[in-house]
């Protein structure tokens, strides 16, 4: 087996385990949606996976290991949306809506 050959084997191998991780991911931000009932997005997950697989199609389908810019421009928008979902479920999930003013536990120092 050459390189280029196993570079292909290993990016399309890569891919699926890439889409089962987003596939988990999405299905975590149905169920804080349907649960928390504050909006999602979930289904804007489906985007970067796409787009990984264009790029992985794109990098199995050339004969180089690396050095090409479309597939490139395509890792790094499904990795920059990817960074921006996650970060907004997350953002939902730790910070969520303030229905309840928080008090602080000391009173403030008055001399």
């Amino acid at each position: 087996m050459i390189p280029s050959e196993l570079s292909q084997l290993l990016m399309l191998y890569t891919w699926f385990a890439l889409a089962a991780l987003l596939f988990f991911l999405l299905l975590i931000a149905r169920f804080y949606q349907r649960f928390a009932s504050e909006r999602t997005f979930f289904r804007w997950f489906i985007f970067p996976a796409a787009v990984y697989g264009l790029a992985t199609i794109r990098y199995a389908s050339i004969d180089q290991v690396a050095g090409d810019g479309i597939g490139a421009l395509l890792m790094g928008a499904a990795g920059i949306s990817l960074a921006a979902l996650s970060a907004l479920v997350y953002r939902r999930m730790t910070v969520g809506r303030a229905s309840v003013p928080v008090q602080p536990l000391d009173p403030p120092f008055h001399d």
